[in-house]
Parts: C-alpha cells; sequence; structure tokens
C-alpha cells in the first residue's frame, strides 16, 4: 500500500492521502477508501479483456468518462499510472454511498439506472475506441463463448453438462448464421449484474464496475441483470427472480426508453437471454480451467490460479460456478426456452 500512498501524494491532488481497504468482493480488482475525499482507489489484479496495463487502465478510464453523463455511474477522478509496485497502476473514482440491491424490490430502479445508461448518444464508429465495438453483438457474443469454451478440456465436465452445452452452442452458431434484421447499439454495461449496483440514500440505483463497458446489444444488459447465474452471483444482492419479477423488469425498462428503441430492444430480449447465459456458463467453463495451476512451462495471458482473494470468496465463487454448471441447474434455466 506504501507504493499507491506515494503515487497519489505525487500527484499533488491528494493530500497526506491515508487508505482503507474495503472488503473483496470481486475477482478483478482491489477497491481502497481515500479517507476524508468521497473517493474510491480501484486497482486492477489482472484484466478480463487481456490488455496490457496501460490500456486497460485507459479502457477503464474511457468507460468511466462516457457513462457518467447517464445520472448513474460514478465519476472518474484521477488516472494512476503503472510503476513498480504497482504493475496494473490504479484509477480513482467516486465513492457512491449506498446500500446492495434487494432483489426483487429494486430492480424497478436498476431498470431506470440501465435505461438511462443506453439512452446515451452513440458516437459514429470512428470515436468508439478505444471501447469495443460489438456492433454485429451477436458475432461478439459468440466470439466470447468460442473462446471460452475452448477451455472444456482442461477439467472433466459431467456428461450432462457436456451434453447441454454443446447443444445450446449448436443453436448459438446457427442463430448467428441465420439472416435477421440488425438489433440496436447503444453504450452497454455488460457486467451488469445486480450485485455490481449501489442504491443511494435518495433511491437511485448506481452501476459501479465499468470495467467491461462496450458498445453492444442493450438486450444483453437485461439478460444478464436478471439471469439465475447473475442474480445469485454477488454475496450481498443474491435472490431467484420469478417469471413475473423478470417480466416487470422488462416492462419498467421498456417504459423508460424512447419508444423507437423501445421497439427495436423489445424482439431481442429472448435470444440475447440465452445467448448472454450461455456465455455465462461457458465462462465459467473457462474459470474452472484457469483456476488449476498451469503446467510447467505453460505460458497464459490470464492466471487465476495465482490471483489473491480472501479465502472465504474464493470459495463462494467455487460455489456458485459449481451451481451453474450442474445438468440440473442448466436444465432449470433453460426451461425458460426449452420445452
Amino acid at each position: 500500500m506504501g507504493v499507491l500512498t506515494a503515487a497519489l501524494a505525487e500527484s499533488r491532488r491528494y493530500r497526506a492521502p491515508e487508505l482503507e481497504p474495503l472488503r473483496v468482493k470481486g475477482i478483478a480488482h482491489d477497491h481502497l477508501r481515500l479517507r476524508g475525499t468521497g473517493l474510491l482507489v480501484r486497482v486492477p489484479r489482472q484484466s478480463q479483456f487481456a490488455l496490457s496495463p496501460e490500456d486497460n487502465l485507459r479502457y477503464q478510464a474511457a468507460c468511466f468518462e462516457r457513462a457518467h453523463p447517464s445520472g448513474h455511474t460514478p465519476r472518474l477522478d484521477a488516472v494512476i499510472e503503472p510503476r513498480p509496485g504497482l504493475p496494473m497502476g490504479a484509477l480513482v473514482v467516486e465513492e457512491i454511498a449506498g446500500r446492495p440491491m434487494r432483489l426483487p424490490g429494486d430492480l424497478t430502479r436498476s431498470a431506470q439506472a440501465l435505461a438511462a445508461i443506453h439512452r446515451l448518444p452513440v458516437p459514429p464508429v470512428a470515436e468508439r475506441p478505444p471501447l469495443a465495438d460489438h456492433s454485429d453483438a451477436i458475432a461478439g457474443t459468440l466470439g466470447f463463448i468460442e473462446r471460452q469454451w475452448a477451455f472444456r478440456e482442461a477439467l472433466p465436465l459431467p456428461p450432462g453438462t457436456r451434453r447441454q452445452l454443446e447443444e445450446e452452442i449448436a443453436w448459438a452458431r446457427a442463430f448467428a448464421a441465420a439472416p435477421k434484421l440488425p438489433q440496436p447499439v447503444t453504450l452497454v454495461a455488460t457486467d451488469s449484474h445486480p450485485g455490481n449496483f449501489l442504491v443511494d440514500g435518495g433511491g437511485r440505483a448506481v452501476f459501479v464496475d465499468l470495467e467491461k463497458m462496450l458498445y453492444g446489444s442493450p438486450a444483453i444488459d437485461l439478460a444478464h441483470h436478471t439471469l439465475y447465474t447473475s442474480t445469485t452471483w454477488d454475496v450481498d444482492s443474491a435472490g431467484v427472480l420469478s417469471a413475473a419479477d423478470t417480466a416487470r423488469f422488462h416492462e419498467t425498462y421498456l417504459a423508460a426508453l424512447p419508444r423507437a428503441l423501445a421497439d427495436a430492444v423489445r424482439p431481442w430480449i429472448g435470444p440475447m437471454r440465452r445467448l448472454t447465459w450461455l456465455r455465462t456458463v461457458t465462462w465459467a467453463v473457462k474459470w474452472r480451467a484457469l483456476t488449476t495451476p498451469p503446467e510447467p512451462g505453460e505460458r497464459r495471458q490470464e492466471d487465476w490460479s495465482a490471483t489473491p482473494m480472501p479465502a472465504a470468496y474464493r470459495t463462494h465463487v467455487a460455489a456458485r460456478i459449481a451451481d451453474f454448471l450442474t445438468p440440473e441447474t442448466m436444465a432449470r434455466v433453460r426451461s425458460e426456452w426449452i420445452s
């Protein structure tokens, strides 16, 4: 923590900085409160997009800057460049004083927040970098799925799990190849599960984990906010939604959009929900592979086996992933679209 304290002091923006580590709740970052400032320091452990430390910081800074006009994300205050002892650098961002989401009661709040992010103007294609541009959101999502599915041989999967994943991947490939009308493209949160939102004292839902924002399908955010694999992920906001809960969330969200955008999003809610679930469970396959120690001589861009995190949190993540990959849980989720 000494290197970080010195880096903050060097910036001359923060006099005699005092740092207070916060409880670990995520895989990719540590967070420290900058006492007396209303700010947090966000220290990456690694890039989940496999970016260099410098590019990872630039990407995350752009996420904060692009999303802040929505009124539902924290403000970026400063960027601390990588250096010895702080190899991934850090971001200084506004601290949101709030509580975790309560499901299903807070879904109207988060629906409004996502709608506000999705209503933001979308820049021309040439101005979208450094954020990824998934104008073809189906191909972009399938690309994630295929790269994650490539890890399937690292650890054996139960036969029932493997069969269901193979069926879903076959559907996804066929769906991606079929002709269809284009879907709308907006700025999207991507990692929009309920645990990445806080509700402030005024009742505003704020999306606080802006690492993976990109330009793509808003329907992906809706799916990742309400699927079982998302609503049970976070230790503080976990809950299981009914079909009626999810339907009310969709109704609130669509009502908060301009009519033309709502009409364009509506037909994509179902198919993108299915693709997003597949993206999540193939990520779980990748996680299982990358949390095993590498073989001698093996080189990895990402090595989650060495990612420091408290034992209790690592146990929680492992338990969620084990649940997501059981044939019974997968069949229950798939019953939405497989009769």
